[in-house]
């Protein structure tokens, strides 16, 4: 017998490596590079700090531990986003 409606999605934001250069996300089944020249706030993050990410509505990425909201689309084209957070 087929189900009738669709469970809700249990996927979900995860943190595949961090480096000296920047974090790999994979998100909504795609992969996501965030270099620290463009990221800076990741530079001295924990691991704890970076691994507590949040995806809501699909887009909106949210890091509560380090205050930081992207949307995903924002990942997709660097380019289209010029401008970069400078502490």
């Amino acid at each position: 017998m087929k189900s009738q409606k669709r469970g809700k999605s249990t996927s979900s934001p995860e943190v595949l490596n961090i480096s000296k250069n920047g974090v790999w996300l994979l998100v909504n089944n795609l992969e996501y590079f965030l270099p620290h020249t463009h990221f800076p706030w990741f530079m001295d993050a924990t691991v704890s700090e970076i691994s507590n990410i949040q995806l809501f509505h699909g887009e909106h990425l949210h890091w509560p531990d380090l205050d930081v909201d992207l949307e995903v689309t924002s990942l997709d084209k660097l380019e289209s986003y010029p401008l970069v957070y400078k502490k």
